[in-house]
């Protein structure tokens, strides 16, 4: 039992960071159409940011602002000059802009940070708790707790505010959206700015435990993405559902058959969910006419 809880807060802590980059996939998604992978590479700024800006001399919660502010940037640099002047081409096309976008951001980091691994302190600790025979570190608590904090600020910011209500309509019809005069580019670009600070928060608050690299985002993009296929692209609860579910399926795969397979169970989710379920656990079919 202590093993199995063990393998439970590994996989909810692991499954929160996945859950965020898959809630930047499925923002971008509903306000664009296009599937960025480069949200990985938010959530490497988030991290590497803080970290070298507090070498710098600065506090944790300035630097861990500052850092989410430059991702911010990053992301709306990235609709400006790579998504917005390709708008109206093809979906694979866009894909690879983002993947092109996604290696610029890699070759800039290697240069502006450094290629070693590098971590941040703990935020309130690093003595293990023991709940049930198994131990948790303070951090996996601020991790699971901000997935869970920007979740419900995305929720009152999309429900509750008329810029969110924006980027609903836009998401529902783009068309429609212009034709009540909303300002679709500006919403486009709010989405991509939006995803940007939600990995950078996840990278901020995991690099404690799991260090940061200038070439992380690769892998979170990966399993952020199959989060977002596992819980139905488009779904925002999918989104949270599927980051947990493949953080706790990394984790058990881990434990009970070898650490050696841990990365392929991602992979593993993607095609079984494109040959039983096509359209995720919480998507909806699509019927069109033609």
């Amino acid at each position: 039992m202590a093993e199995f809880l063990q393998l439970v807060f590994s996989g909810l802590t692991i499954g929160a960071v996945y859950a965020l980059v898959a809630l930047g996939f499925t923002l971008v998604y509903n306000a664009s159409d296009v599937i960025n992978f480069a949200q990985g590479d938010f959530v490497m700024i988030g991290g590497m940011g803080t970290v070298f800006l507090m070498a710098a001399g600065l506090s944790l919660p300035v630097a861990a602002m500052i850092a989410i502010v430059a991702a911010v940037l990053v992301g709306l640099l990235l609709h400006r000059l790579a998504i917005e002047p390709a708008r109206g081409a093809s979906p694979v096309s866009l894909i690879m802009i983002t993947i092109g976008a996604s290696i610029f951001i890699k070759g800039v980091a290697q240069l502006v940070f450094d290629k070693q691994f590098h971590s941040l302190p703990a935020f309130s600790g690093t003595a293990p708790i023991a709940i049930g025979g198994a131990t948790i570190l303070p951090q996996s608590f601020w991790v699971i707790g901000g997935m869970f904090c920007v979740v419900a600020g995305l929720w009152l910011f999309l429900e509750k505010t008329l810029i969110g209500k924006a980027v609903l309509a836009t998401a529902a019809n783009r068309l429609a959206a212009r034709l009540v005069g909303i300002n679709v580019t500006v919403v486009l670009a709010l989405a991509f700015g939006l995803s940007a600070a939600i990995g950078a928060v996840g990278g901020i608050l995991v690099t404690p435990i799991t260090l940061t690299r200038y070439d992380v985002g690769t892998l979170f993009a990966l399993k952020g993405f199959a989060a977002a296929m596992v819980g139905g692209m488009g779904n925002p609860i999918g989104a949270v559902v599927g980051g947990l579910l493949i953080g706790l399926m990394e984790a058990f795969g881990a434990g009970y058959l070898s650490s050696t397979y841990k990365d392929a169970v991602a992979f593993v989710a993607i095609l079984v969910v494109l040959l039983v379920m096509p359209q995720g656990l919480f998507g909806r079919r699509a019927v069109e006419r033609v």
